[in-house]
């Protein structure tokens, strides 16, 4: 999740794939991503050459089999109250993801889902320190 981006931006791609290994050498043959395994959380990240960055993740549900945008606000709760008051329904509530930052999922009037993202600031503060 990038630091420099805006609110608004989509800052995060996940991929749902049932044959990680199959989806990592396809993406890394094709367009020249690259990828680290997280094996503690079941999770693979992606590094596109000019971003978003992203993610493998297990299918959610036959229904969720589809990519899924995070998109960065500044506050979670203050999104999902506007997405409620705009006409879309929050699908999962606000959620920590390891310490990074939090997320909520949500599907707009005419039934797309995405999920919004919002910065853990110490994160962010502690990514920045540890670049050279």
């Amino acid at each position: 999740m990038s630091e420099q981006s805006k609110p608004g931006s989509i800052v995060h791609v996940e991929i749902p794939t049932n044959n990680p290994a199959r989806t990592k050498k396809f993406y890394g043959e094709v367009f020249g991503w690259t990828f680290q395994d997280l094996p503690e959380v079941k999770y693979t990240l992606f590094s596109a050459p000019s971003g978003p960055a992203g993610g493998l993740r297990e299918p959610l549900s036959t229904a969720e089999n589809r990519p899924l945008n995070y998109i960065l606000v500044n506050s979670v709760e203050d999104a999902t109250k506007k997405i409620r008051k705009a006409g879309g329904k929050i699908l999962r509530g606000k959620d920590e993801v390891m310490g990074q930052g939090w997320w909520a999922l949500f599907e707009d009037p005419t039934g797309t889902v995405n999920a919004v993202w919002e910065n853990n600031p110490k994160a962010l503060q502690d990514q920045a320190e540890r670049r050279p």
